[in-house]
């Protein structure tokens, strides 16, 4: 029984994380439906109020992530996940682009990672 599929040859791709920072973005002023969509902090003064929110791999770099963010100024979590790598913070729009930043220039110069430009709008 001749098969013509004899010399087709299959191949398997898989991805690796690397140690990188995909997304860094500030979103200065979102209007309060999109704090309330997100379950974040429901006391917040949203003329001057900023949302900061970043993907990493490997997603336990969350957790790093947010223990910098907290201790680097007026910043509330409002989301961190070691299983996607997602953070979320809210704060004043200063604080939050501080807080990215600190986050963005430990994990390049301390810990290697390949890292985004954080984005703002």
């Amino acid at each position: 029984m001749s098969d013509n599929h004899d010399e087709q040859i299959r191949i398997v791709q898989e991805t690796v994380a690397g140690k990188e920072i995909t997304f860094a973005h500030v979103m200065g002023g979102p209007a309060p439906i999109v704090y309330q969509k997100l379950g974040l902090n429901p006391q917040v003064d949203y003329s001057s109020s900023a949302i900061g929110i970043m993907n990493m791999t490997p997603p336990e770099s969350a957790v790093i992530a947010s223990d910098i963010a907290v201790k680097s100024g007026n910043i509330y979590l409002g989301f961190a996940d070691r299983f996607t790598g997602t953070l979320i913070i809210t704060g004043e729009i200063s604080d939050v682009e501080s807080a990215l930043t600190e986050i963005v220039n430990f994990f390049r110069d301390e810990m290697g990672y390949v890292v985004c430009k954080i984005t703002k709008r």
